[in-house]
């Protein structure tokens, strides 16, 4: 059985359009202060291997857990807490390049796996105007960086550099290969009705 620590719909979506049987979803209560001086992509991993420390699991299932952080240099843009820091991620962002990291974590039979993935995304120069109406939509809640890439973001993103579906909150090919690498079978039979 696979379980999915993961309170992200997103995630979720990403697995189930990829023919994932998932058999549980389980919230995992982890602290994600990051440490003093901790580097953005150490963080990542960490967070992404402290989620499968917390579920309590059979041997034989997949622990299936991940954690997405935007970096802008070595600052980690998080969730904002409130309007005031999404905006002031946004002006970050706006004009420039930015990485967004993914780490995933796979634990099945004592064993414990975890890639990172990197995508290099270039948002657009913002208007105030934009911002302000960005931020009204209310989108960026619960959004790394402040922004949802597969929604109303999605215009001010005129180029990315590696896997769309991280930026979403899940490498999909990644998963997948780290799934199926460890035996777990995706039952991906589509049926057409001609």
């Amino acid at each position: 059985m696979l379980v999915l620590a993961s309170n992200s719909p997103r995630r979720l979506e990403l697995l189930q359009q990829a023919g994932v049987k998932i058999g549980q979803i389980i919230d995992p209560k982890i602290d994600e202060t990051s440490l003093k001086s901790e580097l953005p992509l150490s963080y990542v991993r960490r967070m992404a291997l402290a989620k499968s420390y917390s579920v309590e699991a059979d041997l034989n299932d997949y622990v299936l857990t991940a954690d997405t952080i935007v970096m802008r240099g070595r600052r980690i843009l998080g969730k904002p807490e409130n309007r005031k820091e999404a905006e002031s991620y946004l002006k970050l962002l706006s004009g420039h390049k930015h990485r967004v990291a993914t780490s995933v974590c796979l634990a099945h039979k004592d064993k414990i796996k975890v890639r990172t993935v990197l995508t290099v995304v270039k948002m657009k120069r913002l208007s105030s105007a934009e911002i302000s109406n960005y931020l009204d939509s209310g989108e960026w809640k619960g959004k790394s960086g402040g922004y949802a890439i597969q929604g109303n973001a999605a215009k001010f993103i005129p180029s990315i550099s590696g896997s769309y579906t991280n930026v979403v909150g899940l490498p999909l090919t990644e998963t997948i290969n780290l799934l199926t690498g460890n035996g777990f079978i995706i039952d991906n039979k589509v049926c057409i009705n001609e």
